[in-house]
């Protein structure tokens, strides 16, 4: 489930130019303290950004759907402290392929 009390930054990638966009992303998280997240917004199910995530910062982050398709996607991706208990990679809507 979603910390909605995280602070959040926005990144609606749909005014982003495709080229940018997982450099950009991954600089907002990278930045991001523990227990903060950023909100991406986008056309699509995000899920290979999920998989880049996963092989490049497994463990350290969280993953929620907040809206899923189909002409908007919204995800929560929230940064949690290395190593913290109970940390969930995550949350998978079920309508993808990542399971």
């Amino acid at each position: 489930m979603a910390d909605l009390t995280a602070p959040v930054h926005v990144i609606d990638v749909r005014t982003i130019a495709p080229p940018q966009r997982h450099s950009l992303i991954f600089a907002t998280f990278d930045q991001l303290d523990p227990g903060s997240a950023l909100e991406l917004v986008n056309d699509h199910d995000p899920v290979p950004l999920y998989f880049q995530f996963e092989k490049t910062r497994s463990g350290l982050f969280r993953w929620d759907y907040l809206q899923s398709g189909p002409a908007l996607w919204q995800v929560r991706i929230g940064k949690v402290a290395k190593g913290e208990a109970g940390a969930v990679t995550s949350e998978c809507c079920g309508s993808c392929s990542c399971r």
